[in-house]
């Protein structure tokens, strides 16, 4: 059944905050909290949330000039899984542009730099549990960082593998479930859609961002 016209609605996400009327941390922890808020809701009453409170993050799309990808491949503890993604990181540094975090973050994981930025999509990735915005870039005209000056990497990024991976057989393995880190889901299909538009889809490095957190980042406050 098709709506009247009059049914019609702009299909874009709105940002209204309702009123907390109070906030408890139930944990303080070294990167983000988890935090209990009582909210107003008007009509629907009160109800309170336990959700993480996170600084936000950054992931890059990497296209070289033959149209592939760079993935590195990263243990995650909490799933106890290598996963393949893009390089990406925590905005933990008050008052940083999104894309300068990008840029570093490309830096220390890939050791690349790239020529040309642009903003390929933003989502929420756990919204019904945690407040972290992420925005995905796309760069390209990328290039290698001399070895006398890479970044020295530690923890689970010590001996990260990369690989360059043709961007259709991204989206095959996306599609096959065969990848499921939610920034390489997204990134790679977004970056696949954006390219069948010839790229119109793109937005400037700086673009507007309501969505990223406001405050200071963890370690800041600290």
């Amino acid at each position: 059944m098709s709506a009247d016209a009059s049914d019609a609605v702009t299909i874009c996400d709105e940002r209204d905050p309702r009123p907390v009327l109070d906030r408890k941390i139930l944990h303080e922890g070294y990167v983000f909290d988890l935090v209990s808020d009582r909210v107003d809701l008007g009509e629907a009453g009160e109800v309170t949330r336990e959700y993480i409170d996170h600084p936000g993050a950054v992931a890059i799309i990497a296209l070289n000039e033959h149209d592939e990808v760079l993935l590195v491949r990263q243990y995650r503890h909490p799933v106890r899984a290598f996963l393949w993604e893009p390089p990406a990181g925590l905005l933990d540094i008050a008052g940083e542009p999104a894309h300068i975090g990008a840029a570093r973050e490309l830096f220390e994981e890939a050791d690349l730099h790239a020529d040309t930025w642009n903003v390929l999509t933003d989502y929420f990735t756990t919204p019904g549990g945690n407040n972290e915005a992420l925005r995905v870039f796309l760069a390209r005209n990328v290039h290698e960082v001399p070895v006398a000056e890479r970044h020295v990497r530690e923890a689970e990024e010590m001996g990260m593998p990369s690989r360059w991976v043709p961007l259709d057989e991204c989206v095959t393995l996306v599609l096959g479930g065969h990848i499921h880190n939610p920034s390489a889901v997204v990134g790679i299909l977004a970056a696949a859609a954006a390219r069948a538009l010839n790229w119109s889809t793109l937005r400037p490095v700086d673009a507007d961002w309501p969505y990223r957190r406001t405050q200071p980042a963890k370690e800041q406050r600290l």
